[in-house]
Parts: C-alpha cells; structure tokens; sequence
C-alpha cells in the first residue's frame, strides 16, 4: 500500500455497490418482482427511528421497497415474534430488519433467532453467525462485511497482517474477527476484560474499533503504518476513535461519518435484493 496518507471513504464504496444494485433492481422489476426489506422497530427509541428512517430512505432510492413495523415498547418477546412470523411467512418480503437494541425485558436471542434464515439480511441469527465462522454465510453480519468490503475496495492486505478488534458483540466484533481469520489474518479479539488493552492495540496492523464508546481509541495506541477501521457512532457525530489523533500515526483511516456506516446501509440493501432473487428463483 502506498506510504501516502488514504483516507477510507465509505460513500464512494457505497457508491460503487449501488451501480451493481441498481441494475440487479431493474432485472428483478422486468419480472415483476421488487425487492422489499421489512423493518421492525420496538419501542421510541429516536436513535433507533433515525436508523430505521435512514435505511427506509436509502431503499427509496434504488427502488427497493421498504415496509416498517412499528411496535409499542410494553411488546413482549411473544408478540413480537408473532409480528416476525408474519414477515417470514410473507412472500412479498425479501428482508426482516430487526432494530436494535430492543427494549430490556425482551429476549433479543429469541427474537433474531425467529427471523428466517432466507430473510436473515442482517447475518443476526445463530445459524448465520455460526455459516458466517465457516466462511459459508449467505449475508454475513452487515457491519462485519461492511468493513471487509472496505478492505478489499482500497486492496489492504489481510493476509498475514495482526488484526486486533476492539468488541465481542455477536453481531460487529465475533463476526468480523471470524472474517479475518478466515482470511489467514492473524486476529485478536479485545473487550472490557482485555488486560493491558493499549498495548495490545499497539501491536495491530488492522485496528477495528467496535466497542460503542466515543473516541475511545488514542492516538498513541497507534502503531505508525497501521490501518484504523472506526465501526462506532456516537452522539455527537464522532465514533470510537479519537480520529484527530489517530490520523497522524495510522497509514489509512475511515472518517465518522461516512465512513463503515454507508456501506454497512448499502450492504443491507444488497443483501436484500440478493435474497429477492434467490427466493424468486425458489418460488
């Protein structure tokens, strides 16, 4: 890779998905078929609206249907699988997106697990976690395959290089510390638990930062030459590493925004049109 500072800009690899997309869209319509990724958000979480509003709008524009669920924040686990049942039962619908976080009193496992596997777009069921170790996932985690997408975009290296991830989550760190170990990086795994956490980050060639707490990574954690992938956002705009700091050290850097967050978007919207295509082929 070049020794010139890169700056990993993620709407240009969104961008770029979108071109593909928007063709797969034009074929499926010629067969009457149109995408359709259904979202369910639980509760008024804003934060939570704001994503799900994102992602309806995103869908807009490359003619993908979008259909949103809206349910009250005393829904309990039960209703809210019935809701998922009817989604997945449902032949017009391609994707379920479940929001999260959901409410505390309702079992978020039990939840993703009832989502269909052929409709799981957001790689959140146990099944797909566990095809997604195997390398054999159909839509790996979109977050996760957000950042590889990133990687092989400006062609970082994976092979061979130390990869230190900052998270444990089954959704972001698991899941994107198996993607780069299935490619033959060597990978470790940090969380709160970690001992001596800076000195470890100190030793990554890929740092990914998944940990949900704003700026969170310094600058002198940073190895000169490393590449740093913020997969955080936080109030305020900013993600989980301190991006001024990090900047100067790092060889390559993704900006919050516009970094991991519009092609983890784009990712979702892909896996849905992929699905739609899949499930009309089964029809």
């Amino acid at each position: 890779m070049s020794t010139d500072k890169l700056i990993l800009n993620g709407q240009t690899v969104a961008d770029f998905m979108k071109e593909d997309m928007a063709s797969k869209v034009a074929i499926l319509k010629e067969k009457g078929i149109q995408p359709c990724l259904a979202t369910i958000l639980v509760g008024d979480d804003p934060s939570s609206a704001t994503y799900v509003r994102m992602k309806g709008n995103a869908c807009a524009r490359l003619g993908v249907h979008s259909i949103k669920v809206v349910l009250s924040a005393d829904t309990t686990t039960d209703e809210l699988i019935q809701e998922i049942n009817k989604l997945n039962d449902d032949p017009s619908v391609h994707g379920i997106l479940l929001q999260h976080p959901v409410p505390n009193h309702i079992d978020e496992r039990a939840a993703f697990d009832a989502i269909s596997i052929e409709k799981d777009v957001d790689g959140v069921t146990t099944l797909g976690f566990a095809l997604n170790a195997f390398g054999d996932a159909e839509f790996p985690s979109c977050t996760p395959q957000a950042i590889m997408r990133i990687l092989d975009f400006y062609n970082i290296q994976i092979e061979g290089k130390h990869a230190v991830v900052i998270g444990r989550s089954p959704i972001l760190g698991k899941p994107v510390s198996a993607m780069l170990l299935n490619r033959n990086a060597t990978v470790t795994t940090c969380h709160s638990k970690t001992v001596n956490l800076e000195e470890i980050v100190k030793l990554g060639d890929i740092i990914i930062a998944a940990v949900g707490k704003p700026l969170f990574v310094k600058g002198d954690w940073i190895k000169p030459g490393a590449v740093v992938i913020d997969a955080g956002y936080n109030k305020g705009n900013v993600g989980d590493v301190d991006y001024e700091a990090c900047f100067v050290p790092s060889s390559a850097i993704t900006p919050v925004p516009g970094g991991v967050g519009p092609v983890t978007i784009a990712t979702l919207i892909e896996h849905t049109i992929k699905s739609a295509y899949k499930l009309s082929q089964n029809a």
